[in-house]
């Protein structure tokens, strides 16, 4: 790409998504101000709110087709320099070979774009792999906000092929949920609303005035922060907006404040978030000591001096240079071009491996709080208290993608050993959230445990070297759960908010659309879809490359072989939940006659964005890994997973290629599909055709079933490892406080009276004493002198003669004879 051209095409991109990103943030700001002038009674609020969301899908949308272009022109270009590089070098490649080997180079690469942003179109490698002269990322700074010394803080944006996707998702599934919440929450239209949930004395519902504007006002702030992070340059600007996403689920989750529930889940949610970001700033105080720099990549593409943390930690070929073994093993840091970073005492800089893993650690404990993942995930399923859509925009597009976003984003940062941890945390967590949701009846919860699992999911994928994969698995996950987010609301709101699926039963004749919509995404999420086939549910794809990239890697990591079992039966179990779900949900006969007489399909403004949602849950992934979503995504894919560069590290771990990967997905395909089959039968026997009795089975495994009911006791292990013993030594300090500290304050204060009142006893007694006597004796000596004072002139007269003769006497009397 020309310097005019790729100037052009960064300045189109920034103002693009930066005027994306920025709209939801005027929507904030209007709704909040108009809805506190404009009553409560109006969708004022709502239209505004989905006005600036629209206009932000739109120019993001118009980002990503920008982008297209742009790659269009630069693999059509790559094509032609790899071209002149065959022919100056001799390469006899053939045809076919050659063009597709090398368009596939020029869109798979945009980390390495930041690798290889100081690649010039005139420098040449020798093999293929590492001819990669064009820049599909740009970076750059909307405004320096301060310098202190060589660290420079300012606003800067990161725009590779990941971020104009996450845009546009983000505001697609925004603009949906905005959409459906302008029905959902008609019910806060008034100036007297009751809330049905929060009791007071005499049996009476509490009531309050309506908060519509305010729903969509905190919607707009946390779109506006969720956009703000994917946009964001540098670490540091991704922890301030990492941080909004957190402070906006807090009133969101609490947006019923007065129920106990609500409250407290809020409040559970922020705390849980805080004990992961403080490994956050870990991570971070360690980046920032060792590299001197937050920016993800330099800001200018001709500035050669001042790498960014990508182009410091590998080379322009995907390599982590390290020098030395075990403890004393280090990174050589890149000032980019292959070319050692210098000090200014002129020694090559380098950072401890041991803290490189610590930094990247400490990030991932950021993302482990953010999504859920184990052992942090206890507040998503709580964060339910909230209102649907919200529930929707959490668990879909916004604040648990961002863990997963930021994983992907950091990747070149992280070791080997760090991708393990990941790898067995995302299992884990899939594998504990699917469980849960087993046995779970509240049909939110359902969801939000499916989430924790899917997530897990994600991350497995990440850990195991699928970088393509698990950010394929959040796009399409995002589809298709606010699909089933929202269809549980358009229940929710049918049933008179009734979330109890025992409670429910035959709703698909009641609500066709919603039932039907749902049904989509139970599909798409047990990842239903016959190999080979380019129209399948979105999951099937995306599911289909997780495990695929977890039986590569443990066919070249034998010891690691639960990363594939692991998620292979949590496939299986996906398909059983979420098929029960559906069927308790809408197949079979009412279970309870009130609800389903009550029962009513969603207006339009509700249903509307079902359809289109389950649309987009069957085709977003159209072809799978040859269509456009995939494209898109590897794009931005790092240089050294496409090659499968990572061996050794400390524990001797590798990164499969993608070439690995791609033989392995019929089998991986197959395998998905029959534990999704398997699961979805059982369900079908257990909740539809009733052949199995799913009550019997509970009471002869009670202990398996009490022990799932019970969340695994996460909660109750949490409350004896954390909130008990804070409990014990809070009453310990409240009882050394009170007997103690308080003691030693009441004996100081009376030492301080009694030190009082015998001061006052001497000051009375004493001292006044004195002072009063000196007074009595100086009164006497005046009146005993006052008879002397007669006013006669001539006593004055005869006083002083008799002074002057007495002068004479005593001055004759003592003076020395001669």
């Amino acid at each position: 790409m020309t310097p005019n051209v790729y100037t052009a095409t960064s300045t189109t991109l920034k103002w693009l998504l930066g005027t994306a990103w920025l709209l939801p943030l005027a929507g904030f700001v209007i709704e909040i101000f108009g809805g506190y002038w404009g009553g409560r009674k109006t969708k004022t609020a709502a239209w505004i709110a989905v006005g600036c969301i629209a206009t932000s899908f739109v120019l993001s949308l118009s980002a990503l087709l920008v982008w297209r272009g742009a790659t269009a022109e630069i693999r059509e270009k790559q094509a032609t320099a790899l071209a002149e590089h065959d022919a100056a070098h001799g390469h006899g490649h053939g045809g076919e070979h050659g063009h597709g080997e090398h368009a596939h180079a020029a869109s798979d690469h945009a980390h390495g774009a930041a690798d290889h942003s100081h690649a010039h179109t005139n420098h040449v490698h020798t093999d293929h792999a590492d001819f990669n002269p064009l820049r599909t990322t740009f970076t750059g700074e909307f405004y320096r906000l301060a310098r202190f010394g060589s660290v420079v803080v300012s606003m800067d944006y990161y725009i590779d092929g990941l971020t104009v996707l996450m845009f546009t998702m983000v505001t697609l599934i925004a603009t949906c949920i905005h959409v459906f919440a302008t029905g959902y929450m008609a019910e806060e239209l008034t100036e007297h609303y009751e809330d049905h949930q929060v009791h007071l004395s005499g049996g009476r519902h509490f009531h309050r005035p309506g908060r519509f504007y305010r729903f969509f006002a905190f919607l707009s702030l946390f779109c506006f922060a969720m956009l703000g992070l994917v946009l964001a340059g540098n670490v540091f600007q991704v922890f301030i907006f990492w941080e909004l996403v957190g402070v906006c689920s807090f009133f969101l989750i609490g947006f019923y404040v007065e129920r106990k529930s609500a409250s407290t889940a809020a409040n559970k949610a922020f705390i849980m978030n805080r004990v992961g970001d403080f490994g956050f700033l870990i991570g971070l105080m360690v980046v920032l000591t060792y590299f001197g720099t937050f920016q993800f990549a330099n800001t200018s593409p001709d500035e050669i001096g001042s790498p960014g943390l990508f182009q410091m930690v590998r080379d322009t070929h995907g390599h982590m240079v390290t020098e030395g073994d075990g403890r004393e093993k280090v990174v050589l840091l890149q000032s980019g071009g292959n070319t050692p970073l210098h000090s200014q005492d002129g020694k090559q800089r380098v950072i401890p491996y041991w803290l490189l893993i610590v930094a990247g650690l400490g990030v991932f404990a950021g993302c482990v709080g953010k999504s859920a993942q184990f052992p942090l995930q206890t507040w998503l399923p709580d964060a339910m208290e909230g209102p649907t859509p919200v529930s929707a925009l959490v668990h879909s597009a916004t604040m648990v993608a961002a863990g997963v976003y930021l994983v992907g984003r950091f990747y070149p940062m992280f070791t080997p050993e760090v991708l393990l941890t990941i790898a067995y945390v995302g299992a884990i967590t899939a594998f504990i959230g699917a469980t849960i949701a087993i046995v779970v009846t509240d049909i939110k919860r359902v969801l939000a445990y499916s989430t924790i699992s899917q997530l897990g999911y994600m991350m497995l994928a990440l850990g195991v070297g699928g970088w393509m994969a698990g950010l394929f698995h959040l796009i399409t996950h995002a589809f298709f759960k606010s699909l089933m987010f929202l269809c549980s609301g358009s229940v929710i709101y049918g049933c008179h908010h009734e979330q109890d699926m025992t409670k429910m039963g035959g709703l698909r004749k009641k609500m066709p659309i919603t039932a039907y919509t749902m049904l989509i995404g139970v599909f798409a999420i047990a990842g239903y879809g016959l190999p080979g086939l380019p129209i399948n549910f979105s999951g099937f794809y995306s599911k289909d490359a997780i495990i695929a990239s977890a039986l590569t890697y443990v066919s070249l990591n034998p010891q690691h072989f639960l990363l594939f079992y692991i998620p292979v039966v949590t496939a299986g179990i996906t398909a059983f939940y979420m098929f029960r779900m559906w069927f308790m949900t809408f197949a079979g006969t009412p279970r309870d006659h009130h609800v389903d007489e009550h029962a009513h399909e969603s207006p339009l403004p509700m249903v509307a964005p079902l359809c289109l949602l389950a649309f987009l849950a069957w085709f977003c992934a159209f072809r799978g890994e040859d269509g456009g979503l995939a494209h898109q995504i590897l794009s931005s894919e790092p240089t050294h997973v496409r090659d499968g560069l990572e061996h050794g590290g400390i524990l001797g771990l590798s990164l499969p290629s993608h070439h690995q990967i791609h033989e392995k997905h019929a089998t991986a395909g197959w395998v998905a599909l029959f534990a999704a089959g398997l699961g979805s039968l059982i369900s079908y026997l257990f909740y539809c055709r009733r052949t199995l009795d799913a009550g019997t089975i509970g009471r002869q495994f009670w202990v398996i079933r009490d022990f799932l009911i019970e969340k695994w006791r996460f909660d109750e292990l949490y409350d004896v490892m954390f909130t008990r013993p804070v409990h014990v030594i809070g009453a310990w300090c409240q009882g050394f406080d009170k007997r103690v500290l308080d003691g030693l304050i009441h004996l100081a204060s009376h030492l301080t009276l009694q030190t009082a009142k015998f001061d006052r006893a001497v000051d009375e007694r004493l001292v006044d004493r004195i002072v009063n006597i000196c007074g009595e004796v100086t009164y006497a000596t005046g009146r005993s002198l006052k008879g002397i004072q007669t006013g006669r002139l001539r006593q004055y007269v005869m006083f002083i003669a008799l002074g002057v003769v007495s002068l004479f006497v005593l001055v004759f009397a003592f003076l020395p004879r001669s």
